[in-house]
């Protein structure tokens, strides 16, 4: 398999990785061998575990390799006592966001004396993923997706390697770009991609007409756990909140595809429109919750359309989102004033007794006397001079 045949074996082999050029912090600190505890965080295929092997390799002490997927606490327990009881080991933990607090806090007393090194690989956020104790412990370097440039070079060294047993092997300059591209920043998805493209394809030049057969096979990545959905969604509402119509259907299609629930992005978009269009367009409410309606209603691949009309409508609606700050600063008041007594006139009474205590007294009916109900005061006697809402200038909210 490409994937290992072409796994970086030196660190001038490992591309694509900033934070691994010569002059990078991480460099010289692995360099100078003074680290105790680093986490590797980043998408698949961006040469966590490569690195990790490598620094193995270049510190020749025992290097032990474990996987959260399997290991469970006694073998991580067995990892520690091995290094105690002869070198220190370098463990490298792999998938550790896998690992149970339990199994984190194995760890925690080697690390703190020393008795091993260790490098933990996650695709999850450590800041959720990882015990705190561990990650206060512990140096966290980003490996970012690998760009198309960097894709397209190792997919030219995975033909290089083919060629040595599959001489009439070729392929059109446009294939390069077109594996890199459906790799979405994974070296090992570019690699597979390629050796499926030529296993599939007859000996000889390989064509872009014949390498597009591939696309409908290609998945784009999608994790409804993970920071990459959090991040499409993030990204989608700020689109909306923006009111930039094209980026938000380009996200809408992008999570759709990724195979995300159509009535949870419905939800979303209802929030967005109380929260982001509120009072300057108020429909919007209405036009979210019949959107998500009719989502139960379809299912896929149908509600794609519905989504797409309310993403575009709440993308080009005005924007306000003075209600949702005004319930914040009334928030604030009931946080710091606790049960202020509601004022008599505006308190039930729906009996003779209350009545005699001064419920509902010079209240004025709104319908009656307009004018002397907008005299009378609403508020608790702490509170007459707060503002809580303040209308915008936009849309309708405007008028009001």
């Amino acid at each position: 398999m490409l994937t290992q045949s072409l796994r970086p074996s030196t660190y001038d082999d490992l591309l694509g990785q900033a934070i691994w050029s010569p002059t990078s912090q991480l460099r010289r600190l692995v360099e100078a061998d003074r680290f105790a505890s680093l986490i590797f965080w980043g998408p698949p295929g961006t040469g966590k575990t490569s690195l990790a092997r490598i620094i193995g390799t270049t510190l020749q002490r025992p290097f032990v390799e474990l996987s959260a997927v399997s290991a469970g606490v006694k073998e991580i327990r067995a990892a520690v006592e091995a290094s105690e009881a002869g070198a220190r080991s370098l463990v490298f933990l792999d998938e550790f966001h896998r690992l149970s607090r339990n199994q984190q806090d194995v760890l925690l007393p080697a690390l703190e004396k020393g008795s091993i090194q260790m490098i933990g690989a996650t695709t999850e956020n450590p800041s959720f993923s990882l015990n705190h104790a561990v990650l206060s412990r512990s140096l966290v370097f980003r490996f970012e997706k690998l760009s198309v440039e960097t894709l397209a070079e190792l997919v030219r060294r995975g033909v290089a390697r083919l060629q040595e047993t599959n001489h009439s092997l070729e392929l059109e300059s446009a294939v390069y770009e077109k594996l890199a591209r459906w790799s979405d920043g994974d070296g090992r998805k570019a690699l597979q991609l390629l050796d499926t493209l030529v296993a599939a394809s007859a000996p000889g030049l390989i064509t872009l007409s014949q390498a597009e057969t591939l696309e409908e096979r290609v998945v784009l990545p999608f994790d409804r756990k993970g920071d990459f959905h959090y991040d499409l969604i993030s990204a989608l509402i700020k689109s909306i909140r923006g009111s930039q119509p094209d980026a938000s259907l380009y996200y809408l299609a992008r999570i759709l595809e990724g195979g995300e629930d159509p009535t949870f992005l419905a939800r979303r978009l209802v929030i967005s429109a109380a929260e982001d269009v509120g009072m300057a367009s108020p429909q919007a409410l209405n036009v979210a919750v019949s959107g998500a309606s009719a989502c139960a209603m379809l299912g896929m691949p149908e509600a794609r359309i519905v989504l797409a009309e309310v993403v575009v409508f709440l993308a080009t609606c005005p924007k306000s989102n003075r209600s949702y700050i005004g319930y914040g600063k009334a928030l604030e008041d009931v946080k710091k004033w606790k049960d202020l007594p509601v004022p008599l006139h505006l308190r039930n009474a729906p009996t003779a007794f209350l009545k005699g205590q001064g419920h509902g007294a010079g209240y004025i009916y709104a319908h009656d006397d307009p004018v002397g109900a907008n005299r009378m005061t609403y508020l608790p006697p702490e509170l007459q001079k707060q503002r809580y809402y303040e209308a915008s200038a936009n849309g309708y909210e405007g008028k009001l």
